[in-house]
C-alpha cells in the first residue's frame, strides 16, 4: 500500500512533468519556426505566462511578425491581427455597435482585440488615437463602448511590432503606452549559419508557422500562469527589484525613471522566467527567484520605461545601475 506522503510526491512528479513537456513542446514548436532565437521565444513566453505583453522592436524582415504568428499556432485560441496605418480608427481595433433594422436595436459588432492572442503589427503606424484603443484592453482585459465594458477572451496576450529606425510616417508610442508592455526586445541578424539555415528550411518547405500544429490551449496557459505565480521569492530578491526601479527615478542621466508598474512587472516576469527554466534546463533544481534572474531581464522589463537624456542609450545605463545596484 502507497503511503499518503509517496503519493503526493509521485503526483507532484508527474505535474513537473506535465509541465516540462508543454514548456518544450511549446519552445520546440516555435523553433521549428525562428531559427537561432532561444533568447527571443523565452522571453516572448515570459511575457505571456507574467499576464503581461511584448514589443519587438526591430528592423524590416528579422522575423517579429512570424514569431507572432507562430506563437498563435501554437496555441489552440482565437487570432487575430491588426496592420497598423495613419487611417485606423479605435472603432477597427475594439468594434463598434451598429443598428440592425430586423431587431429594431443596436448590434455589438466585436473588433479584432476579441481574440486570445492579437498582433498589431507596425504599431508606430497607428495614430496616437488609435494607439489609446489599446491602453485600456491592454491593463484589464476588457474594452468599453458607449458605456458597456466588455471582457475579452481568456488568456489575453498582446504581441506588437514597430521598426523603430524608420520615423516617416509614424508616431512614437507615448510612455503610458510603453509601460503597458511587460517586456521589449529585438530579435536581431541571423548569423551565417542560421541564415543559411533559413534559406535550407524555406527551400524544403519547412519554415513558416502555417506548417506548426497547436501543442498548447488557452486552459493550460492559464494553469501555467498560475504556477508561475507559484514561484517563491525571497524578501531580499523583492528589496533589490525595489532598488533597481528606485535607482531609475534617482539617476542623473534619466529624466524619467520607471513606474511601480515596472516594479511588478520585473518582479513577475522573474517568476515566470524561473519557472521556464526550471521546466526547460534538467539540471537546474531551484524552483525560486535568482537575482541572476532579475539581473536577465531588467534591460528588457526596464529599459522602454525609462527616458533618458539626450542620446544615450537605456539599455547600457540599466546595465550600468546593475553593476552600481548591491545584488543580494
Amino acid at each position: 500500500m502507497i503511503a499518503y506522503e509517496d503519493l503526493n510526491v509521485k503526483l507532484h512528479q508527474n505535474f513537473i512533468m506535465d509541465d516540462q513537456q508543454k514548456i518544450q513542446q511549446l519552445v520546440g514548436n516555435l523553433g521549428k519556426a525562428i531559427v537561432g532565437k532561444d533568447e527571443a521565444i523565452q522571453l516572448t513566453l515570459v511575457a505571456l505566462l507574467s499576464s503581461g505583453h511584448a514589443l519587438l522592436e526591430d528592423v524590416p524582415g528579422v522575423g517579429k511578425t512570424l514569431l507572432a504568428k507562430s506563437l498563435a499556432a501554437s496555441i489552440s485560441g482565437s487570432f487575430q491581427r491588426i496592420q497598423c496605418t495613419p487611417d485606423l480608427l479605435p472603432s477597427d481595433i475594439t468594434g463598434t455597435n451598429i443598428w440592425n433594422p430586423q431587431s429594431g436595436q443596436f448590434q455589438f459588432l466585436p473588433g479584432p482585440v476579441f481574440a486570445n492572442i492579437l498582433l498589431a503589427d507596425e504599431i508606430n503606424r497607428a495614430t496616437p488615437r488609435a494607439q489609446s484603443a489599446l491602453l485600456e484592453v491592454m491593463e484589464e482585459a476588457q474594452v468599453t463602448i458607449d458605456g458597456v465594458s466588455r471582457a475579452v477572451p481568456s488568456p489575453f496576450f498582446a504581441i506588437a511590432t514597430q521598426n523603430p529606425i524608420e520615423y516617416q510616417g509614424t508616431f512614437p508610442l507615448p510612455e503610458a503606452q510603453l509601460d503597458r508592455f511587460a517586456l521589449a526586445f529585438s530579435l536581431g541578424y541571423p548569423s551565417r549559419e542560421e541564415e543559411v539555415e533559413v534559406l535550407l528550411k524555406m527551400q524544403s518547405g519547412a519554415i513558416g508557422s502555417n506548417k506548426l500544429e497547436a501543442c498548447i490551449t488557452p486552459e493550460e496557459i492559464l494553469a501555467l500562469r498560475q504556477k508561475c505565480r507559484q514561484i517563491k521569492i525571497n524578501r531580499n530578491i523583492s528589496q533589490y527589484i525595489v532598488d533597481l526601479v528606485r535607482a531609475t527615478r534617482e539617476d542623473g542621466e534619466i529624466t524619467l525613471g520607471a513606474s511601480p508598474r515596472g516594479t511588478v512587472a520585473l518582479q513577475r516576469t522573474a517568476q515566470s522566467l524561473a519557472f521556464l527554466r526550471l521546466n526547460l534546463d534538467p539540471s537546474r533544481q531551484s524552483d525560486y527567484v535568482t537575482p541572476d534572474d532579475v539581473k536577465f531581464l531588467a534591460p528588457y522589463v526596464l529599459g522602454h520605461r525609462i527616458i533618458p537624456m539626450g542620446r544615450r542609450s537605456p539599455k547600457l545605463i540599466i546595465q550600468r545601475l546593475l553593476d552600481t545596484v548591491p545584488m543580494p
